[in-house]
């Protein structure tokens, strides 16, 4: 599959992986097949809007009326991306 361009993907979660809040821990968790992984900060904020129907903009639009003045613009991109490349987003 050929990735979309960023101003056209929408991002969501991999069919095989989970995004679950720890209650104890009182963080975010990304549950993947055998692994979990640890979401630190906003993570499971940014993660949670994933859902198929924002594009990226999108996620940074709301993300910036969320959290005003956060340097969202530039972050978020950047983590989506780097989710992609684990093959956590399709």
């Amino acid at each position: 599959m050929i990735p979309q361009p960023a101003d056209r993907w929408c991002p969501a979660l991999a069919p095989a992986l989970m995004l679950r809040h720890d209650p104890v821990r009182g963080t975010d968790l990304l549950v993947l097949p055998e692994r979990v992984v640890v979401l630190k900060g906003h993570g499971g904020t940014v993660v949670g809007l994933c859902d198929g129907t924002r594009t990226v903009q999108g996620i940074v639009g709301e993300l910036a009326e969320r959290f005003p003045g956060a340097p969202v613009a530039t972050t978020v991109p950047a983590f989506l991306d780097s989710l992609r490349q684990e093959g956590w987003l399709k």
